[in-house]
């Protein structure tokens, strides 16, 4: 069996209850270098074997499973495997071979950023869609920067972006984005030296031209966490009216 945990975000303790069992249970753990923070593999035992997949290639990733696939395995991720994580090719190789595998699924960065800033992606009146994307750049992306960006009621989380924030404004531009809508970009997300940097798609990226690693990039409307409209949830006279239903049954 081989386990696909995801171990959150940065933070050691954002991994899932049932992600750390696995990992207190395994032995043999295959991890993903440097997005992984050390205090994560702390929940291993001691005799647990341990390997960085950083400079490995697929070949060589299928050769370790293979070799350790009748152990106790956990393939650590970082965030969430069901977002840029490679897990699929894995997963297709893992079913060619008839190897048993279970995945976990963890807090990706999308969501530690929000819990840092405090902020709801779905605002009522404002947007209710989050969209997960990255800008295209040596990585293609099938939907182009203008498609995306077209939905202007919608919630933007960019990943793997950082170096291309300037694309990103020009095409925000071009599409008519106001100057003075809220860009915001979180540096490792949830670590301990996490860094927030708050601006506008006119003077963000003068704030984050010197980030070099992991960074993740939020766009639009819904940062000024202002709805337009009333909440159905909480509102008064809904609730009012779901009172009067209840008692008229």
């Amino acid at each position: 069996m081989i386990k696909f945990v995801s171990a959150g975000p940065g933070d050691p303790e954002l991994i899932t209850v049932k992600g750390m069992k696995a990992l207190q249970e395994a032995d043999v753990v295959l991890y993903t270098g440097s997005l992984i923070p050390r205090e994560v593999l702390s929940w291993c035992k001691e005799e647990c074997f341990i390997e960085n997949s950083a400079d490995m290639s697929y070949e060589d990733i299928f050769d370790f499973i293979a070799e350790h696939h009748n152990k106790k395995f956990v393939r650590l991720h970082t965030g969430d495997c069901s977002l840029y994580s490679t897990t699929a090719k894995q997963i297709a190789y893992l079913k060619e071979k008839n190897i048993a595998y279970e995945v976990i699924p963890g807090v990706t960065a999308a969501f530690a950023a929000a819990a840092s800033l405090g902020v709801e992606y779905t605002i009522p009146g404002v947007s209710q869609t989050l969209i997960i994307s990255r800008v295209a750049g040596r990585t293609p992306n099938p939907e182009n920067l203008e498609q995306l960006l077209s939905n202007k009621n919608s919630s933007f989380a960019f990943y793997l972006s950082i170096k291309l924030i300037d694309k990103l404004k020009k095409t925000a531009y071009n599409l008519g984005y106001k100057k003075e809508t809220p860009c915001y970009v979180l540096e490792r997300a949830s670590w301990s030296d996490e860094k927030v940097y708050k601006g506008t798609i006119e003077d963000i990226g003068a704030k984050v031209k010197h980030i070099k690693g992991v960074a993740l990039i939020l766009f639009g409307d819904f940062l000024h966490q202002n709805p337009t409209q009333e909440s159905h949830l909480y509102a008064d006279k809904y609730k009012q009216e779901s009172k009067r239903k209840s008692k008229a049954l």
